[in-house]
């Protein structure tokens, strides 16, 4: 298939679908790819880049077994351990969020769900931030039930996310304690409640690039409004310590591929960028349009003034 073809395609309102041989993606020139997928961002996203920043408001003592993470209690790290953040901690990290430029803001927990007096601390601390920091909220506390969404929904989160980290097939390598098909169910629910979604994954963990393309067709159909794409941090103690790095071509590969199959989605550059030369600027030709600046759950990242400066040298706005 002709790449430029294709592009022009996408743009005149083609979508791909399972019933396309995508397989080309994994073979075809890389320049032309990579140019496509900024053609598509450009004429269906524009030059806005939208910043994001995390704060981990419960660290630690997981009791689900993904191979990539840091804080499994299946995994012998050394990850900090901690529970719910005092909401005054939360709320001042929104605040210098804001002030520096960043367009949305989340709280992210370890574990499963969060339940109980934990989740209602999170409620309290959106609500406080909705009515003093003028910042998008998003919300990343794992499989929650219908009623809790509405619940942060009212409280100004307009935005969940929940990751699918990889593809059906390859899902069962990294999990077992739950299910795919669990995650799938959970963005439905998110769907049916009114809120954005924010989905996306993890790459590098030894699933091959069939996989990353069945993984951003998974996001298409649902469809998401956002998918971060992280590139594996090995981190020692994790079953993945030893995974051998992404070279930078295969990671703008995977992430032009992604925009082609989700041209009007945010594709989100996260964690991982270190990877990429200048911040990751590479990605930002070839597909991207929207990033996590500051640092990461357990790992670190790359400061909003940096950021900031290499936008302003692509020619983008904040």
């Amino acid at each position: 298939m002709d790449i430029n073809q294709l592009t022009q395609e996408i743009l005149n309102g083609r979508r791909l679908t399972r019933n396309d041989d995508l397989s080309f993606f994994e073979t075809c020139n890389f320049e032309q790819l990579c140019q496509g997928a900024d053609l598509i961002r450009e004429k269906l996203r524009g030059n806005k880049i939208d910043l994001c920043s995390i704060i981990s408001g419960r660290s630690g003592r997981c009791r689900e077994n993904c191979k990539f993470c840091a804080q499994s209690a299946w995994n012998k790290t050394n990850c900090t351990e901690y529970e719910f953040l005092p909401e005054e901690k939360i709320v001042e990290k929104a605040k210098n969020d804001a002030a520096e430029g960043v367009h949305r803001f989340s709280i992210v927990t370890a574990g499963k769900a969060l339940t109980g007096e934990e989740f209602e601390k999170a409620v309290h601390a959106y609500k406080t931030i909705h009515e003093t920091v003028n910042i998008d909220l998003c919300a990343s506390f794992g499989f929650l039930t219908k009623e809790q969404f509405i619940e942060l929904k009212k409280v100004g989160v307009n935005t969940y996310h929940h990751n699918i980290e990889t593809s059906r097939r390859f899902f069962p390598n990294i999990c077992s304690t739950h299910s795919y098909e669990m995650k799938i169910q959970t963005l439905k629910i998110i769907k049916e409640c009114g809120m954005r979604i924010c989905s996306g994954g993890i790459i590098g963990m030894g699933e091959t690039m069939a996989d990353r393309i069945d993984m951003a067709l998974s996001l298409s159909e649902i469809p998401v409004d956002s998918i971060p794409i992280n590139v594996l941090t090995p981190v020692k103690g994790t079953p993945l310590e030893n995974q051998s790095p992404l070279s930078a071509e295969e990671i703008l590969r995977t992430v032009a591929i992604f925009r082609f199959i989700n041209p009007q989605a945010q594709i989100r550059l996260a964690a991982g960028r270190k990877y990429l030369q200048n911040g990751g600027s590479a990605a930002f030709t070839s597909g991207a349009d929207s990033t996590i600046t500051g640092n990461f759950l357990t790992t670190t990242g790359t400061d909003t003034e940096s950021d900031k400066k290499m936008f302003a040298q692509l020619n983008r706005t904040i």
